[in-house]
């Protein structure tokens, strides 16, 4: 409980994804969070960021979430920052207890991601695109208390156990674990032609790909899928998955092209989930109490599941 209220959090990209990020944890009352964002506020935030009021549009994101954001939990210290991440110095992010990023250009993931495992700063990134959303944790070498049921010991004679377990509460025992995070950019250039590697892309999520699509995409183009262009932007999409799964060493097919309908618009339910996972992430691995997802989440709202998965170069 006091390791919570002396994390000092960075969250990059107030978007919908964002904001939810800041309400879960505001509330689970860290003691500083710092909203980092360099744009402006537009209609869309109407949709999915519920702590810009509609007065506030054209004003900067960061800047019009701190009010709503604080009223949440007086007791948290609320800061804006106007700049952008990449304006930023590698010693910017290393102030901090935990950076999440959401909102950003995979070069910029992977560059901040960097400083935080140099500095043993816990690192989240994720984001929403349309009915798909994920986060990627790298908590580095990670210690944690679990609780686990306490071993019974077998009794001669009398009852047998299981008649007796009903009658007493499972006692509790807490244990020390430890886990070693990857950084992201082992986690996205894996060599998908390998045996081993072949094995796993039965298992993999559909949605690790389709983010990989999208960052690509995100890159390539400044900006993310346009719900005022469609049209031109899911063929777009369709070309980029051909060439993100290319550079992957794998077929188009892996990934059907319907996905490319589904990737507009920050839509809240998804927000809601992905912002609800990050939040309770970020709050156990500030806490260092409970095993911590590693290494992604992803969230795939058209088929409606939540997959957690580890993957990550050999």
């Amino acid at each position: 409980h006091c390791r919570l209220r002396a994390a000092r959090v960075l969250l990059i990209g107030l978007r919908g994804l964002g904001a939810e990020i800041a309400k879960n944890i505001v509330l689970a009352g860290i003691k500083s969070i710092t909203l980092l964002d360099c744009t402006e506020s537009t209609e869309e935030d109407g949709c999915s960021q519920f702590l810009i009021s509609r007065n506030d549009v054209g004003k900067n994101r960061a800047e019009a979430s701190l009010e709503h954001a604080q009223r949440l939990n007086p007791m948290v210290e609320v800061m804006s920052d106007t700049q952008s991440a990449d304006e930023k110095s590698d010693e910017f992010f290393t102030k901090f207890d935990v950076v999440c990023a959401t909102c950003c250009k995979q070069s910029t993931l992977i560059r901040i991601n960097k400083v935080c495992s140099d500095h043993k700063v816990k690192f989240f990134g994720g984001d929403v695109y349309g009915f798909y959303g994920y986060m990627f944790a790298d908590l580095g070498e990670h210690e944690f208390a679990e609780e686990v049921p306490k071993p019974k010991q077998k009794e001669e004679g009398g009852e047998p156990d299981t008649k007796k377990a009903k009658k007493e509460e499972i006692e509790m025992v807490t244990v020390k674990r430890s886990v070693t995070f990857s950084r992201l950019h082992s986690a996205l250039e894996i060599d998908w032609s390998s045996q081993a590697a072949l094995r796993k892309l039965k298992r993999t999520p559909n949605a690790y790909f389709i983010m990989q699509v999208l960052l690509d995409f995100i890159s390539n183009n400044n900006r993310y899928p346009d719900s005022t262009q469609k049209e031109a932007d899911i063929k777009l999409l369709i070309e980029q998955k051909t060439k993100t799964l290319e550079k992957l060493k794998l077929s188009p097919s892996v990934v059907s092209d319907d996905f490319a309908s589904f990737c507009f618009a920050e839509l809240s339910p998804v927000c809601a989930i992905v912002g609800g996972v990050i939040g309770q992430e970020i709050i156990k691995a500030v806490s260092l109490k409970d095993q911590p997802h590693n290494n992604f989440f992803f969230y795939n709202g058209v088929e409606g599941s939540g997959l957690v998965d580890n993957i990550s170069s050999p």
